[in-house]
Order: C-alpha cells, then sequence, then structure tokens
C-alpha cells in the first residue's frame, strides 16, 4: 500500500478508534476525533495528503532517537523515529486541512497537551524539522521556544544531532554558543539560483528582547510556564504569513492563574464546541476528574486515557508503581497528577479547592438586573488597597439558601500596564469583561468605590451597611460614604473576626450553595488564598505570594461578615421579642 494511504489510514483509524471507545481516551481528546471525523464530511475543507505525508516521511525517514530505551530496555540510540499513531493524527490535523479550493492551510494555531515522557520534546524536534522543509519555498523561519533556553535547546540538540548522525553538518550553517543557538540551510536550483530556505532557531522567552521577530512558524515548547504575552508576541510574528502556524505544546503545571491554564480552557471550550474557533486544532490528553475535580491515579484506565505512548515509552508497571508512592506519599501527589496525568493543580498552600467554587457557581445563572429586583438586603465591603494597587468591593445577599457574591476591582490606569506584566495580572481582561474600572487618575481614586455602591443602589440593591477597615479607609472615603446614604461600620482585620466570613464562603461553596456571578477575577483571588488552622477552628489567611491578589475575596469576607452579624441580631431582636 502506498505511503499515502497508510498514514492518512493511521490518522483515521486512530480517531474512529478512540471515538467509539475502542481505545481507552479522555473527554478531550475523544471531542478532538470526532471533530476531525466531522471535518472530514465538510464540504469547505479538503484534507490534503501530500503535505501531511511530507512531513511524516521526514521524520520517519531522517531523524533518529539521540537516546532512549524501549519497553524491553534495548538501546534506541540511532534507532529511527517511528511516529505513534497520535502523531500521526496530530499532523494530518495541522498539516493536512486546506481550505478548499486554496493553498491556505485551515489551521493557524494548535495546542498539543499530553503529560511527560509521552516522546514530546522528540517530537518537536522532528516536527520544526519536518515543517522547515515543508515550507522551504516561503524562506521558512521556525522558533522553537521555552521558558528556559535549556529547554528550547533539547529539541535544537536533537536535530543537529540527527544531522550529525546522518554526516550533514557540514551542509548546514550551525551556530551553537552563548550568543545563538540555530540551524540555516539554502537550497539552490538546477541553475544554482536559490531556491528557498530554511532556519531553525532556539529562544529563551523574554518579553525584553523579542519584538521585532519574523517567522512562519512558531513552537512553543512548556506553554504552561510561558507568560501570555510572550506567547503572543511569537504568535504575531508570524502575521505576514498566509500559512502561519503556532504549536503550544506542554504538560500541565500546578497554576491555575496562569495563561497555559487559560489556553486550555479555552482550548477545550473550542474542542467541545462551545467556541467557535476553526482555525485553532486542539489534542488534550489528560485523566478524567468528577465533578469535585478529584481524580482516580491508581486506575490504569486513568493512566491510558492520559498517556497517547502508553505501553510505548510510559511502562503501565512504573506508571502504577508511581501512583501508589503518590497515594502513600502525599508530598508525591501533586507531581504524580501534573506530570503523569495532566492535571493543573493549584499551588500547595492554597486553601480552596476552586473546583468547588466552580461547581457551585456554575448552578446558578442570575443577572445582575435579575437579582437586583430580588427581595434581599445586601450587605457591602470593601477592601481599600494602598495607593497604587487593586482595591476591591464587594456584596453579599441570600436567596434560597444560596450565598451570593458580587465584586468590583479598581486599579490606577497609569499603573495598570506595568503591573499588568510584572505580576501576571490580568487586568485588562476583567476591565474588557466588566469587573475592573480603571481609575483615571496616579492612585487609587476611593470617589470610585463610593461611586460603584451609588451605582448598585440605584439599580435596585438594598444594601443595609458597608463593612470596612477604617486604617486602610483614607479620610474621604467614609464621609463620602456617610454622606451618599449608607450605615458604614468600622470592620478591622482581625483574623479571630475575620475566620467566621471565611468559613461560611468555604461551606458555602462545598455545599454547591456559592453564587459568584462565574466572575474570574473572584477565581483569580479566591485561587491566591493561603490559610493558617488556628485555636476553635479559627483561620489566619493570607496571599500565597507577594505579586498574587486576594482582594476580591477579601472584600466578599468583609461582606459576609457584616451580613451574618446583622442577621444574627436580626434574629435575636425577633427572639427576645416573641
Amino acid at each position: 500500500m502506498a505511503k499515502t494511504k497508510r498514514y492518512k489510514k493511521i490518522a483515521i483509524q486512530y480517531a474512529q478508534d478512540v471515538a467509539e471507545g475502542k481505545r481507552h481516551a479522555g473527554e478531550e481528546e475523544v471531542m478532538a476525533c470526532k471533530r476531525f471525523l466531522a471535518d472530514l464530511e465538510r464540504k469547505d475543507l479538503t484534507l490534503h495528503t501530500k503535505e501531511p505525508d511530507f512531513v511524516i516521511g521526514i521524520v520517519e525517514r531522517f531523524m533518529v532517537h539521540k537516546k532512549g530505551e524501549d519497553m524491553q530496555g534495548r538501546s534506541l540510540k540511532n534507532t529511527p523515529l517511528i511516529l505513534q499513531p497520535w502523531q500521526i493524527f496530530c499532523i494530518y490535523n495541522i498539516v493536512g486541512f486546506y481550505i478548499k479550493g486554496t493553498g491556505i492551510r485551515r489551521y493557524k494555531e494548535a495546542l498539543i497537551f499530553i503529560p511527560r515522557k509521552n516522546g514530546k520534546t522528540l517530537f518537536v524536534a522532528a516536527l520544526a524539522f519536518g515543517l522547515s522543509l515543508l515550507e522551504r519555498k516561503s524562506g521558512s523561519t521556525i522558533y522553537i521556544v521555552a521558558a528556559s533556553l535549556k529547554q528550547a535547546e533539547q529539541s535544537f540538540e536533537d536535530i543537529k544531532y540527527t544531522l550529525d548522525y546522518r554526516g550533514m553538518t557540514e551542509d548546514f550553517r550551525i551556530r551553537d554558543n552563548n550568543a545563538e543557538h540555530s540551524i540555516y540551510y539554502e537550497f539552490r536550483d538546477e541553475e544554482d539560483r536559490p531556491d528557498g530556505s530554511l532556519l531553525i532557531e532556539a529562544l529563551a522567552s523574554n518579553p525584553k528582547k523579542h519584538d521585532s521577530l519574523n517567522s512562519n512558524i512558531q513552537i512553543v515548547d512548556e506553554l504552561h510556564a510561558v507568560p501570555g504575552e510572550e506567547y503572543e508576541r511569537f504568535k504575531e510574528s508570524g502575521k505576514a504569513y498566509r500559512n502561519k502556524l503556532t504549536i503550544g505544546v506542554t504538560t500541565a503545571g500546578d497554576n491555575a492563574n496562569s495563561f497555559g491554564y487559560r489556553h486550555m480552557e479555552y482550548g477545550i471550550k473550542v474542542v467541545n464546541g462551545t467556541v467557535k474557533d476553526d482555525s485553532f486544532f486542539v489534542f488534550i490528553c489528560r485523566a478524567d476528574q468528577d465533578d469535585k475535580g478529584n481524580v482516580d491515579y491508581t486506575d490504569a484506565v486513568q493512566h491510558e486515557k492520559a498517556n497517547p505512548s502508553y505501553g510505548v515509552t510510559i511502562s503501565p508497571e512504573e506508571m502504577m508503581n508511581d501512583a501508589y508512592q503518590a497515594q502513600n506519599d502525599p508530598q508525591k501527589r501533586k507531581g504524580f497528577l501534573s506530570r503523569s496525568l495532566n492535571i493543573y493543580t493549584a499551588a500547595m498552600k492554597a486553601w480552596f479547592d476552586i473546583a468547588e467554587f466552580r461547581k457551585s457557581d456554575s448552578a446558578y445563572n442570575w443577572t445582575l438586573d435579575e437579582l437586583a429586583q430580588l427581595q434581599i438586603n445586601w450587605y457591602g465591603g470593601a477592601d481599600l488597597s494602598r495607593m497604587y494597587d487593586l482595591t476591591a468591593a464587594a456584596l453579599f445577599g441570600r436567596y434560597q439558601d444560596v450565598a451570593i457574591i458580587i465584586t468590583h476591582g479598581f486599579f490606577p490606569v497609569m499603573q495598570a500596564a506595568a503591573k499588568a506584566e510584572e505580576d501576571k495580572i490580568p487586568l485588562y481582561g476583567w476591565q474588557d469583561d466588566g469587573w475592573l474600572t480603571m481609575c483615571n487618575n496616579p492612585t487609587v481614586n476611593y470617589a470610585d468605590v463610593v461611586n460603584w455602591f451609588v451605582d448598585m443602589k440605584k439599580r435596585g440593591f438594598r444594601i443595609r451597611q458597608v463593612g470596612h477597615d477604617r486604617k486602610f479607609a483614607g479620610e474621604e472615603y467614609i464621609p463620602a460614604m456617610t454622606a451618599a446614604g449608607f450605615q458604614v461600620i468600622d470592620q478591622p482585620q482581625y483574623f479571630y473576626l475575620k475566620s467566621q466570613g471565611f468559613r461560611y464562603i468555604e461551606k458555602a461553596a462545598k455545599d454547591g450553595a456559592l453564587y459568584y456571578l462565574h466572575s474570574e477575577m473572584y477565581e483569580y483571588a479566591v485561587q491566591n488564598v493561603a490559610a493558617i488552622e488556628k485555636t476553635d477552628d479559627a483561620v489566619q489567611y493570607q496571599k500565597i505570594e507577594p505579586k498574587l491578589r486576594i482582594d476580591p475575596f477579601d472584600a466578599s469576607v468583609f461582606a459576609v461578615i457584616r451580613g451574618l452579624d446583622d442577621m444574627a441580631r436580626s434574629q435575636t431582636a425577633a427572639q427576645w421579642w416573641s
């Protein structure tokens, strides 16, 4: 059978086996395969075989292993790289689909999300080399990027090693020193005229150095550790090409506030059809999680679902041994979940399980206008920060035994750009979503906070009390709130007082009775909370790291305390009169 037919058949057979449940695969991998099978029937797309077969052929005939062993312990060094079905499936998707009647590839961006030890690094190297040859007529420039230069160099070294093994290092211009790590080749036609070129260069993520790059293909390795603005900068470097391509390859990390996590979440929305993005290919392999985010990490089926190279580069016996070690030693559990099962884990010091918050919040869908019309007593809280930082305000109310929290942030516009980049805070995204106001002052303008409470009151929210810490309130805030008709209560930040609000929010989330209007700003803050249990079930909490923020959560704690205190007083009075 011809190579073309064989590779195409492998890609289709892999998709069918996964879609039909003949292979153990996670939810997102199943959806990716169903998407591929559905795309084969589309009238506006054409699946080419020439281009993906060219790339696969180059990889399998040219690339060799630099190191490693197979499942029987035999050395793989200098043996050909034979692609696995999942890798052929990815290449056929990324390279094969074209807009019908054109020479324009359908996919402009790809996310390949797989655990460690699945052959990711060598696959990145092979893909870079194959694509560089495919696009040589356009003068292909391919950047292999990672958070650290050492990581990017691994794939670069794999290509260099193969060239050396093939005796071709003299044919290429190879620079491998402290200043540059690149491979260049210029093609000549029969009359010795320039006929295309390729350049492959390894780069480390560095926002201050990469403003004038120009490339048609960018492969970002270990995406979970690369800042979002740097990823976008590399992606922008391909604007001059119609068949530009950005490929993110990564394993799960432990920071659910990172660009990598948000990019994965967006990919899930694309592959499950929630978001329409026809130019984005998504291949996510991870273990299944229950409604609370838990994983049965000693189940061999989950091991196979997460690892597409299970039984090839991943030893089932070693995987199970690692799982039992993770079960018996909690210190190893986080690493096993993220690196072997591809599950994003919150920072070890984080107190809350964000999956519980999200599950509870997703059960409700009231809008602000609907909430304003309900017969609810609302209680406010404000965490008034220092002059140049994030300030937050919150409202708390209860309806049908559901705790409802509404938060809003404030940030001085002159400091926003610097803080958003330095501290990785998605301020502009929150502003676009309506969760944050940029103050038109060099510092936080407390009048904006007052105006937010006033606007919510005008909207229909019956605000009975607002809590604050007088020490951080500033001279103008309290008089302005009082003049606006609010009952402002002094609320010191003593941990034994704040524990009541903290525990109330925690219990509401666990009981599925917490709604915060799907605010990503509030989720960001919740994930940054670290806590220590004191005596009598009291909790002292703070932020995990100095550059993170918990102000919206803090404001919600103030609001909840005011609500619980007022409701307790009202109940006591009612009991006395009865």
